[in-house]
């Protein structure tokens, strides 16, 4: 699925709205309870992740403010949107590679039926990436528009 976002506030809407649908689904499916989210997200610098995620944060519940983990590599915030209870924001822009990211523990938290992890710049580690997963991929198209094509794995 393609979608075009116009401004920053549509790309926040998009993951607001994205946040609303997959916690619904989640909820409702048998096949995906008790497995947790992850979502895997591309593109080039400025081209909307972080932007996203804070949508997607604040569709989650989340009142604090979002910022990207640049220099930490990885945020949790509690949700209350059973069966989830954490949210981790993942920032791997200054990871080179897998060999980069092992002492974060990441296995065990996209492993974790609990989590929702949104991980920006997951092409970084694609090999050792969950199968199940979401891809979203950001385009930046100009100073306002962003070309947001979105896949699953699940």
């Amino acid at each position: 699925m393609e979608i075009l976002t116009k401004s920053a506030r549509q790309t926040q809407k998009l993951g607001e709205k994205i946040a609303n649908q997959l916690t619904i689904k989640h909820k409702q499916s048998l096949m995906l309870r008790n497995k947790p989210l992850i979502i895997a997200l591309t593109g080039e610098l400025g081209s909307g992740k972080t932007t996203f995620v804070q949508g997607l944060a604040r569709g989650l519940g989340i009142k604090k403010r979002v910022l990207s983990p640049t220099f930490i590599l990885m945020r949790q915030y509690a949700i209350r949107y059973m069966p989830y209870a954490n949210f981790y924001h993942v920032d791997l822009y200054r990871v080179e590679n897998e060999k980069d990211v092992r002492g974060l523990g990441l296995s065990e938290i996209w492993s974790n039926p609990e989590n929702i992890v949104a991980i920006e710049w997951a092409e970084k580690i694609k090999k050792i990436l969950p199968k199940k997963r979401i891809d979203i991929r950001f385009n930046y198209l100009n100073n306002n528009q962003r070309k947001i094509t979105i896949s699953h794995k699940l």
